[in-house]
């Protein structure tokens, strides 16, 4: 098996710099929401020394020495310039497993008369052609080590610039690369494994590669074996081109000033249960449970705490936004207390069942609502998230979160699409 891992560079900051030149080779961040963190930094903040999830606050005397621009999420530009990388990139082979909004795998068995090496080039010269955005590709004879050639890709340390092909080099090379990396930048090896790993002397890919899988598989889990495995040329993940449906849908979001009426966390509620009935919806499925929470500020104990939840067992599965509302506002009627500044909302739909096998109630009063459903499902994806919602949503929604640097929707909302004269 060969495959191939074609990951965007910096993506949330690349993306920015595509609608704005001006930022390229200036230090920027994107926020996490309410304006909070850093969840994308460009190379210039990381030579900074900033790291991922550094709060703005923390870093506002350092913007201000170098110049860093801090821009909020604007994840419908995110989204959209994902499906379009991913478009451009399926171009490139049959087989394409979608691992992320920045990242793809690509099958590449069958390509054995073309120059990889080259044939990743190709693949990053027409993204940034036909997308604007920068990614690096590795190639491998497994997912992990397509993982981690991307990794040697994006800091050239097999000299490929910007493409690097396990496949290509030697063992007596590929031992010398892997014992020039650290543990760490292995898939699913992360700090906590890495500090144990370390405790018993394997400190570099390359150990690893060579430690007795056995041995680890009983002192951790038979991921770790497969891990060794995988390091050894032997594929124990396939590529999953239809992505597995989730067994939970979750939506939530912290609020941009604390909410304390019941309205207005109702209307925060029926918004979070519309996107998640949405998502539901789009991978044909039906939700038998739905839990709602809310919670005060843990961050801030001189506050009054309180942090409910209550998971509400649905007489018949359904895929209903309105049936899902009026189930979550029940919940959340009795979990609400007066008296507290609630910080966030969420909702959970569980109990995931096939929509195909919807199983019918005789004694059931509800509405059947699929119709109209369908058309509100069609109605916002081609005119915009929201252009058609339960009046439970609310209008104004000065809860919503906090975006006060956030870029136009320069591929999504028609009145904001660049206009050259």
């Amino acid at each position: 098996m060969t495959i191939a891992l074609v990951d965007g560079n910096n993506f949330y900051v690349s993306c920015e710099r595509v609608f704005n030149p001006k930022l390229e080779n200036v230090p920027v961040v994107v926020l996490s929401n309410n304006d909070g963190c850093a969840v994308a930094r460009s190379n210039e903040v990381k030579a900074l020394g900033v790291k991922m999830g550094t709060p703005w606050f923390q870093m506002k005397d350092l913007a201000k020495k170098h110049g860093i621009i801090a821009l909020s999420s604007n994840y419908a530009l995110y989204a959209d310039m994902s499906n379009r990388m991913m478009a451009v990139l399926r171009q490139f082979s049959p087989d394409q497993e979608i691992y992320s909004i920045d990242e793809c795998f690509l099958g590449l068995d069958g390509f054995s008369q073309f120059d990889l090496v080259q044939y990743g080039q190709t693949i990053r010269q027409r993204v940034k052609q036909w997308v604007g955005i920068p990614v690096c590709v590795g190639i491998a004879e497994t997912k992990t080590l397509a993982k981690l050639a991307n990794h040697c890709a994006k800091k050239n340390l097999a000299g490929d610039n910007g493409a690097c092909d396990f496949t290509r080099m030697t063992p007596q090379e590929r031992s010398r690369l892997f014992g020039r990396i650290e543990v760490g930048e292995i898939w699913g090896i992360g700090r906590k494994l890495s500090e144990q790993l370390a405790q018993r002397g394997i400190t570099t890919v390359e150990a690893l590669c060579t430690a007795e899988a056995k041995t680890l598989r009983r002192e951790f889990s038979v991921v770790m074996e497969r891990t060794i495995a995988e390091l050894n040329d032997i594929a124990c993940i396939e590529l999953e081109e239809a992505a597995p449906n989730k067994q939970q849908i979750i939506s939530s979001r912290s609020f941009g000033h604390y909410v304390r009426d019941l309205p207005s966390l109702s209307e925060a509620v029926a918004s979070y249960i519309a996107i998640a009935a949405e998502k539901l919806r789009s991978q044909g499925s039906l939700a038998g449970m739905v839990q709602i929470y809310i919670r005060t500020n843990l961050h801030k104990p001189e506050h009054p705490q309180y942090h409910p939840s209550r998971t509400i067992p649905l007489p018949q599965a359904s895929d209903d936004t309105l049936y899902l509302t009026r189930a979550a506002l029940w919940g959340l009627k009795r979990i609400y207390r007066s008296g507290y500044d609630y910080q966030k909302a969420g909702v959970a739909l569980m109990n995931l069942s096939d929509a195909a096998n919807r199983q019918g109630d005789l004694f059931s009063s509800a509405k059947d609502n699929a119709k109209l459903m369908r058309v509100m499902d069609r109605i916002n994806a081609q005119w915009g998230s929201g252009t058609l919602r339960s009046a439970a949503e609310g209008v104004e929604k000065g809860w919503r979160m906090k975006r006060e640097r956030m870029s136009p929707g320069f591929t999504t909302k028609w009145d904001q699409v660049l206009c050259v004269d």
